[in-house]
């Protein structure tokens, strides 16, 4: 019965899920794990636990809701792997000296993908926009390095969550006032649920290693890998300020 219940309270919170895996999550890691809306935009510097907690994020759905189809999606395959990685070392986790009640069994798994006996399937897909058609119905769609991702591979992936009123999650550092993890943060609508976590607030990194890093890679790195500032790229001649103001006085002098 002990177990039973402890399967209930992990089921109905994810953040005990987590602990239960040995995952002990700072605040905002916890408030992801419990987020309940459809779209989600995680802005968070190098090494706060972005991609823990989305592979915790990932692990739930699959083992608490049979026959989901989560998929991880990265600039490259070698990222998704990664990702993938993660996942599993999660799943492969047990509480020492007790039974691990919510662990189902895996009816397959390999390098870029498994399958849980209920169903679940995790599967790490290619950067190529070509090659990720004919996936339908996901519950949950995890996109690393969200910045770095070619448009028409976001584009490609969003009608697989058409008809299963599924979940988007676009984690990333910036990388430049372009694209669509960009438009997404400054413009995406009250539909998009929004979280910054600058490196700085990581109780696991140092300030020294902060200043450090800031002296090496200089201000316009710095500012985009650990204080999730987007920031106009090193060689443009314009700002984007400078080019929205531009395309609105355009804009207004045709309408006159």
């Amino acid at each position: 019965m002990e177990a039973l219940a402890d399967d209930l309270e992990m089921a109905l919170d994810q953040v005990r899920f987590a602990e239960h895996l040995g995952f002990v999550a700072d605040a905002w890691q916890a408030a992801v794990l419990r987020w309940e809306g459809k779209r989600l935009a995680l802005n968070c510097g190098r090494q706060t636990g972005k991609s823990t907690t989305a592979a915790a994020l990932a692990l739930h759905r699959a083992v608490y809701y049979p026959g989901s189809l989560i998929l991880l999606v990265s600039p490259s395959q070698r990222q998704s792997t990664e990702l993938f990685r993660k996942v599993g070392e999660l799943l492969g986790r047990r509480d020492e000296g007790r039974q691990a009640p919510w662990k189902p069994e895996l009816a397959e798994d390999n390098r870029l993908s498994c399958v849980l006996a209920n169903r679940s399937r995790i599967v790490s897909l290619p950067s190529s926009e070509a090659t990720i058609r004919g996936f339908s119905g996901a519950s949950l769609i995890i996109e690393d390095e969200a910045s770095r991702v070619p448009d028409d591979l976001y584009r490609a992936v969003r009608p697989m969550l058409a008809t299963s009123g599924g979940r988007l999650v676009l984690m990333s550092t910036p990388y430049g006032k372009r694209g669509h993890f960009w438009e997404v943060w400054n413009e995406g609508g009250p539909e998009w649920e929004r979280v910054k976590v600058p490196s700085t607030e990581c109780p696991r990194i140092s300030a020294a290693f902060l200043a450090e890093e800031q002296r090496s890679l200089g201000a316009w790195w710095f500012s985009q890998e650990y204080l999730c500032e987007f920031v106009d790229a090193a060689a443009s001649a314009f700002t984007w300020e400078m080019v929205q103001s531009a395309q609105k006085e355009q804009i207004e002098s045709w309408n006159l």
